[in-house]
């Protein structure tokens, strides 16, 4: 009997590999925004642990936090199961030359700076598909070599004069060039050169530039940036990366002779040779989805509670990797096609003849009047599909194909499918009014709860754009910013979905009638705002100025937390100089008074805006009020800066935030606020600056209550 019982534990020991069973309990999953599935992982035994760069690190002291490959130092930013991607970033190469020198070919006047990548002896290997190689400068020879220093690839960039510009972008002759990426690269070291610079007129010297740059590249994040690309200095850009399990050149052959090290693990997975150099890739099989590197990973998929993927007509029944369509009792047909089904002849001979004249009958009463309707609704389907391709439908609907397997969830929705959320604009499911649009509650198809903007008004100049930024803010997935989940584009002016914030604003919070929030919270919901605008500033990229931040466009949800919400709504407005005198971006009280000056929006116009929501929070006062007692107390700003003048600004301040925050916490609040009310533009800080100011006062509170 022992020794049947030490057998049986055996046999159980040998059906479940034990590391792959503990490298998934227990272990992070998440590095700031970023999501690690296995076979990645954070730390020793949550990885596969037959290659190299499996094995990941996260840095939680970073703001937001750093997820990096161990052993490698790459800043990881993505990481993607179906496609076998990971997205990194690259510090792009940069090379500076004296464009007056006549003493040789570009003689350097900077440092050069050339950042090399490495993934030899990693799961990595560069895509050939998504990744590109791009310079830019003139005139300028950009070229990169592998770790044996043999030459790999590059382009050449000159720069037409502007008269002669020929059609395109990027094509070698703009200042911009670019070539595809061989199969099978692990190494990248790139070389900048320049040629041509002795000859000071002609064919290389025209528009030359003094710095060249050279970097490898996503292609598709290249293509959005398009002609907002425009950087100098340093910078950094995303590179595709694609990964295998590729210990000892393994193949699925090979791969699934060794039951142990076989990374295929789910019941439902099939093994795939990888297309990029040797090793292999695991998928779940048709009709199953999740994660095929872990047992049990691969769910069913329900097809039938996803009729947009899997239209079913009739009775739809689910079935493990698959589904059933069938017509309803009675009839027969195609049930996967819209009208498929037909009822079955049940019809004597002279049913079917009194039946026949009574539909003639009533097609002769109801043709007038379907013909008026015929017309109408022929003038109503062009109408939509005219403002459906001006707002730039055409081009966003192809692209959201092309993101839809990188998680981006951003829908189009029909102008039906609003009026139905909203109850055909009820006035009693309305959140709010502001001088662009008013905004609906409202219940979409799959029963989520949204918020839907409806705005007034919109310049034509901007709908080209509108696409682009529909886009760019899809993609953007910060805990503070409001989720823009969808938009529709079928009327005039474009409506825009959000997730739903059941908590309202902060104004109603600091200036309503209900409880007040404690002093500690509105530091919290302060350091969380800052946050989501420094990230939309240095991390999106393009990077996207919200505009107009106040109180009322900061929202609460359940547990209280700050969302900051209407980034990018403001380009919705005219932009037109004739009509910046009745509607000028933003709010008064909040509106930066270097744009009333120049009509240029930048990231510190935000940051004086954001100023002025952390003197409401700090006060109790509201930013503007044209009935207060004195001429000074109509802007909130002017009197807080009158006051530090005085010396007086701590008398100004809520009783119960002087009270418990205490002097120096208030006078490091009251400098920081002072230095972002500053006239000028470049002497404010930067919304990064101020949220870690914030959150040191956080700190310092917290250690002295």
């Amino acid at each position: 009997m022992a020794a049947l019982a030490v057998f049986l534990v055996l046999l159980l020991w040998l059906a479940v590999p034990p590391a792959a069973a503990q490298r998934t309990r227990g272990c992070r999953r998440q590095c700031g925004n970023v999501t690690v599935p296995y076979p990645f992982g954070i730390g020793a035994r949550c990885h596969h642990g037959e290659d190299r760069g499996f094995r990941l690190e996260c840095d939680d002291t970073r703001r937001p936090p750093r997820l990096t490959v161990a052993g490698y130092g790459h800043e990881v930013v993505s990481i993607s199961l179906a496609t076998a991607e990971a997205t990194v970033l690259l510090n792009a190469s940069r090379a500076c030359y004296d464009r007056n020198s006549s003493s040789g070919s570009g003689r350097v006047l900077g440092r050069r700076e050339e950042y090399p990548m490495a993934l030899n002896g990693s799961a990595f290997l560069f895509s050939s598909i998504k990744s590109k190689f791009v310079a830019i400068g003139c005139p300028d020879l950009a070229y990169f070599v592998d770790d044996g220093g043999y030459y790999v690839t590059g382009c050449m960039s000159v720069c037409r004069p502007s008269a002669r510009a020929l059609p395109g972008s990027c094509r070698g002759d703009d200042g911009c060039c670019q070539s595809n990426i061989p199969l099978g690269l692990d190494s990248y070291r790139p070389y900048i050169r320049s040629f041509g610079r002795r000859q000071q007129q002609g064919t290389f010297m025209a528009n030359s530039t003094g710095c060249a740059y050279a970097f490898m590249v996503d292609a598709l994040w290249f293509w959005y940036a398009g002609s907002h690309f425009n950087r100098t200095g340093d910078f950094a850009v995303p590179v595709v990366l694609d990964w295998a399990i590729r210990a000892a050149g393994s193949s699925c052959a090979t791969a699934r002779g060794n039951a142990t090290a076989y990374a295929c693990r789910s019941k439902q997975s099939v093994c795939l040779d990888s297309s990029n150099g040797p090793g292999y890739i695991c998928n779940c099989t048709s009709g199953y989805e999740g994660n095929p590197y872990i047992l049990g990973g691969c769910k069913d998929v329900d097809e039938c509670a996803h009729d947009d993927l899997y239209p079913c007509y009739g009775v739809c029944i689910n079935t493990p990797g698959g589904y059933l369509c069938t017509c309803p009792e009675g009839s027969s047909g195609n049930a996967t096609v819209l009208d498929g089904c037909h009822q079955k002849d049940k019809f004597t001979l002279a049913l079917k003849a009194v039946t026949g004249v009574s539909i003639g009958v009533f097609l002769l009463i109801l043709v007038c009047f379907s013909a008026h309707l015929s017309v109408q609704k022929r003038r109503t389907l062009r109408a939509k599909q005219r403002f459906f391709e001006q707002n730039g439908g055409l081009l966003l609907q192809q692209q959201l194909g092309s993101l839809a397997s990188s998680g981006v969830a951003f829908k189009i929705f029909s102008d039906e499918e609003i009026r139905k959320a909203t109850g055909n604009f009820d006035e009693a499911r309305v959140l709010g009014r502001g001088g662009n649009g008013v905004v609906y509650r409202g219940v979409i198809a799959d029963g989520s709860t949204v918020a839907i903007k409806k705005s007034r008004v919109v310049d034509e100049k901007q709908l080209k754009e509108f696409s682009r930024e529909m886009l760019i803010l899809s993609q953007i997935n910060h805990r503070n910013v409001v989720k823009l989940l969808g938009c529709c584009l079928e009327v005039e002016v474009p409506m825009l979905v959000y997730e739903y914030v059941p908590n309202g604003s902060l104004h109603l919070y600091v200036h309503g009638d209900g409880k007040a929030m404690p002093p500690g919270e509105r530091l919290r919901v302060a350091a969380e705002s800052a946050h989501a605008l420094a990230y939309m500033h240095s991390s999106a990229s393009p990077p996207i100025l919200h505009g107009d931040v106040k109180s009322a466009n900061i929202l609460l949800d359940g547990d209280l937390t700050a969302k900051v919400s209407d980034f990018g709504a403001s380009r919705l407005a005219p932009a037109d100089e004739a009509q910046v005198a009745t509607l000028v971006q933003g709010t008064c009280g909040y509106l930066d008074p270097e744009y009333l000056l120049t009509c240029q929006l930048t990231c510190k116009s935000d940051v004086y805006s954001f100023a002025v929501v952390l003197l409401e929070l700090l006060t109790g006062r509201k930013a503007f009020c044209p009935d207060g007692p004195e001429e000074d107390d109509t802007s909130l700003a002017f009197s807080f800066v009158t006051a530090v003048q005085r010396g007086r600004h701590r008398e100004i301040m809520d009783g119960h935030v002087r009270e418990e925050l205490g002097v120096e916490v208030l006078d490091h609040a009251a400098e920081l606020v002072i230095r972002c009310l500053s006239l000028t533009g470049e002497e404010r800080p930067t919304m990064t600056e101020v949220a870690d100011k914030i959150e040191r006062l956080r700190s310092f509170h917290c250690t002295n209550v």
